[in-house]
């Protein structure tokens, strides 16, 4: 940063997994981080090991007016209940943080003047009938089902930022993160890896829904990271697929994990949730040809790392 002006980067949802791993990023490449979160779904836990004068934390609910001192030259949107254990629990709240908190967060960069980025979700393809997914494909979502709460809320936050832009002249990007795993994850947020991992390691059944051979794409935390600043820094205003195009059925992600933590584990298999995706898998083309990004952490070794930081978890607990 020697000779330029410090960037300075405002971060929704900054105590969340994703949100807690873009501050480190941001904070690595020189920025000056702004990090928002009311700690709803995110914890303190995930930015206690930042030691920077570069980094301030604002308790703040998004779906209030926003305002944060000084200059701002990016804002990432990640503030969101992501998990289906979270957005059931919560319909409305997820409802008002895709609408009003959308709202909020691109009137701070409109105000600032920054570039803003949202964080959409692959939920907007639904249960998908183009197999696999790319951008231009408009999706097979339940409008009504108990999903749909956080599907709809992620549509309507991007026809909110492709609003700002057209009328407003925001400087706007959307990414649609598929399934990404990690160190931070919370382990009884409901979703795969956390949960199989949780079971295992407690020599517990692990419990799939239907029979395990509905598809997901799994990428490691700092891949998706590395992708969503590409597409920041790209001038691409349009969705942009980030996720692992490699393709796994939810058993053979349980098998992996049973046998990497060495658990006497087995599979049970449980009825499969209301409009549950039966297969997910992105097309990254349009990240490759605007960015040059792609995953570089295969499944495996990902796994290997995301098992590693949940056995220190529990031990810091004194769960074990």
């Amino acid at each position: 940063m020697s000779g330029q002006k410090q960037k300075v980067s405002v971060i929704t949802g900054a105590a969340g997994f994703i949100g807690s791993h873009i501050c480190d990023y941001l904070l690595a490449a020189g920025h000056r981080v702004i990090g928002l979160d009311n700690l709803n779904t995110g914890t303190l836990r995930n930015l206690e090991h930042i030691d920077s004068d570069d980094f301030v934390y604002m308790d703040c609910d998004i779906t209030s007016f926003i305002d944060v001192p000084g200059e701002v030259d990016y804002v990432y949107h990640l503030a969101s209940p992501a998990s289906p254990i979270d957005y059931l629990q919560i319909p409305l709240h997820t409802l008002k943080v895709g609408a009003v908190g959308t709202r909020n967060a691109i009137g701070l960069a409109k105000w600032k003047r920054a570039r803003f980025l949202l964080t959409s979700t692959s939920e907007v393809y639904g249960d998908p009938e183009v197999h696999p997914q790319t951008e231009d494909y408009w999706g097979n979502v339940n409008p009504i089902g108990p999903r749909s709460v956080y599907d709809e809320a992620k549509r309507y936050a991007e026809t909110t930022t492709m609003a700002y832009h057209r009328q407003q002249g925001v400087d706007t990007r959307i990414v649609r993160l598929f399934n990404t795993y990690g160190p931070r994850m919370r382990p009884y947020d409901g979703r795969a890896v956390p949960t199989f991992i949780r079971q295992a390691m407690e020599d517990k059944h692990l419990t799939v829904f239907g029979d395990g051979s509905q598809t997901r794409s799994f990428c490691y935390v700092s891949d998706l990271v590395e992708g969503i600043f590409r597409v920041m820094m790209c001038d691409y205003h349009g969705p942009v697929n980030l996720g692992n195009p490699s393709e796994y059925t939810i058993k053979q992600l349980a098998e992996m994990i049973i046998k990497m933590t060495g658990s006497k584990s087995k599979i049970i298999y449980q009825s499969l949730p209301t409009d549950d995706p039966t297969r997910r898998r992105p097309d990254i083309s349009l990240a490759k040809k605007l960015t040059a990004w792609e995953p570089t952490i295969v499944v495996e070794d990902g796994l290997k790392r995301t098992v590693d930081w949940f056995s220190r978890y529990f031990e810091e607990e004194g769960t074990f």
